[in-house]
């Protein structure tokens, strides 16, 4: 099969294997519909719509239709695409009012204006649940003589194979016929002095982007092998879309990764065929291991309905999940399937996670999310290490097992780990329910150094759940950070706060703070001497590690702190790792 331009080798031939899955089960019993997005232009109480906004999102969410055509037939599977609701040539717009004033409205009202404008869609026939919803919201100033444009809109997006919404913008000056214009220069409130062109690019490409994640796409970034095709649209291709009209980059394009997703969407395979089944799928006999600098992943999926691909993000920590590069794969007859992608960051830590993509449009999870997590690491060098992994495997029939309540199996699971690492950590989930009796200053006197968990609090307090030492408080219970799993910590959600009686009797406090792996928040760590400062960190994000080595001479009060960041308590899983105390 030749390959056309900007085709890396291998992806028509996956798209090929992968349609012959695909649109053989939907031919079978076809339940045939034509799904379409359904758009809303909602606007203040009282506040005037922006000019022409029929014709210019037409000419919009055309381009974006085409474009998402070009892109999936460049990979291999036709000019499938999202639909659009026409009326005559314009599309079909629902104008809804708001019940308030355009100050009462900012970011953060996504939801409240869904929620103004779910009731007026279902008068219409429109279930505004199990539809993809594209809603243009009119809280954009632009001034046409000064050439100055300023928001407060909604700008995110969210959904699946069922239905989701991203909610957006409507502004005068934003047209696909200006995506070209270099000149005239204007102020944008957020990206300062651009082009006409180039402020187009980030916020139609913004709309791109924004309906991938209604329909059900998570961010990824470009391989360097894909690269030749621009910036991908889920990384930061929305703000890249249309740079090639000006000779100022490559544009935008699809990751074939997403267009295996998209594939399977009611919107693009014209089939609701088994779009309420429940789904299940396993993974058997999985290997991942590594190979120069490269990670291999096989195995055989079990998968009903069935899965006609399987997608791999490689994500680093940091960055949320905008950093991840992705790894395709087909499953054979019987299943079996194998991947691999080498373009991994130096020197992080990162998640695999391993996607299921089910014949009736199901990944089995909310955006990104996955059963099937794995933890790697890489060296400076850029050598992968999956120590972290290979200890989550080992381990996992005994996490299984206390996952399901049943402790009897998993003590016969953890008498068979070898003597090490392994036993240690599932002796200390296991004494989970155990507290220590004693003090730092009850201490004998013979302990040189010592894991603080070893003692007990004399006051401690988390943020959510109860307080945890040696495991986390929910599976898979191992004290995980930084691509490393620990012994021994103290498990703090912020905002956290634990204390312990020294009673002058120890020199040093050493150890590691940092965020659980899997969590997404920012928490800040602090240690306390007697009520005094001794260390601060940085802020900590996932993936992050912070070393502490603390003199403590004289301190009778070892208070430890986390706090919270700007962002809010939402997955701040701080953990205080091998915390120990030295004479």
């Amino acid at each position: 099969m030749a390959l056309v331009h900007g085709q890396v080798p291998g992806e028509p031939e996956k798209a090929a294997a992968a349609l012959k899955i695909l649109d053989g089960w939907h031919e079978q019993n076809a339940r045939k519909e034509e799904r379409t997005l359904h758009f809303v232009l909602w606007t203040p109480k009282g506040r005037p719509t922006p000019a022409k906004y029929e014709e210019r999102l037409t000419r919009i969410m055309t381009h974006i239709r085409d474009f998402y055509a070009k892109e999936m037939e460049r990979l291999g599977f036709g000019p499938r695409s999202i639909n659009l609701p026409m009326e005559g040539k314009k599309l079909k717009i629902h104008l809804i009012e708001g019940l308030k004033p355009e100050a009462d409205y900012g970011m953060s009202s996504g939801n409240e204006i869904k929620s103004e404008c779910l009731p007026v869609l279902k008068k219409k026939g429109i279930d505004g649940g199990k539809e993809t919803l594209v809603i243009f919201c009119n809280l954009a100033n632009w001034d046409g003589d000064k050439l100055i444009f300023t928001h407060k809109s909604p700008y995110y997006a969210g959904g699946t194979f069922q239905g989701g919404t991203a909610w957006q913008l409507d502004s005068p000056e934003l047209d696909v016929l200006n995506l070209a214009k270099k000149e005239p220069m204007m102020r944008d409130g957020q990206y300062g002095r651009i082009s006409l062109g180039k402020h187009n690019s980030i916020f139609i490409g913004g709309i791109a982007h924004e309906l991938g994640h209604a329909l059900g796409l998570p961010h990824c970034k470009e391989r360097p092998d894909e690269a030749l095709r621009g910036t991908a649209l889920m990384g930061s291709g929305n703000r890249s879309y249309g740079d090639e009209l000006r000779g100022e980059g490559k544009g935008s394009f699809l990751t074939l990764a997403h267009a295996l997703r998209l594939a399977s969407h009611p919107q693009f395979s014209g089939s609701v065929k088994g779009m309420n089944l429940p789904v299940n799928s396993r993974i058997e006999e999985l290997k991942i291991t590594s190979k120069g600098k490269a990670i291999r992943v096989s195995g055989k999926l079990e998968a009903n309905p069935p899965a006609y691909a399987v997608v791999a993000y490689f994500d680093p920590d940091g960055g949320g999940d905008y950093n991840a590069t992705t790894a395709t794969a087909v499953p054979d007859a019987e299943g079996n399937f194998s991947l691999s992608c080498d373009a991994l960051p130096p020197g992080k830590p990162g998640e695999l996670r391993l996607i299921p993509l089910h014949v009736n449009g199901s990944t089995g999870g909310w955006m990104s999310q996955t059963k099937f997590k794995y933890p790697y690491s890489v060296g400076r060098d850029g050598t992968p290490d999956l120590g972290t992994f290979q200890i989550r495997l080992a381990m996992a029939p005994f996490i299984e097992a206390l996952r399901n309540g049943d402790r009897e199996a998993a003590v016969a699971e953890a008498r068979q780990f070898p003597q090490g690492k392994m036993q240690e950590l599932a002796e200390k989930i296991l004494e989970r329910g155990r507290k220590a009796t004693k003090s730092p200053a009850q201490a004998d006197g013979k302990q040189t150094s010592v894991a603080l968990t070893e003692f007990q609090a004399s006051a401690a307090k988390v943020g959510w759940g109860r307080p945890a030492y040696n495991f986390l408080p929910e599976p898979p219970f191992l004290l995980e950070a930084g691509g490393e799993i620990f012994t021994t910590g103290i498990y703090g959600h912020a905002p956290a706060n634990h204390r312990y009686d020294l009673g002058e009797e120890w020199k040093m406090f050493r150890g590691k703070a940092g965020m659980a792996a899997g969590k997404r928040g920012s928490v800040r760590f602090e240690i306390k001497g007697d009520g005094k400062t001794l260390w601060k960190s940085k802020v900590i994000k996932g993936g992050g590690l912070a070393n502490y080595s603390v003199d403590v001479s004289g301190v009778k009060t070892l208070e430890l702190v986390v706090d919270p960041t700007n962002d809010g308590t939402g997955s701040d899983w701080g953990l205080w790792l091998d915390p120990g105390l030295e004479r």
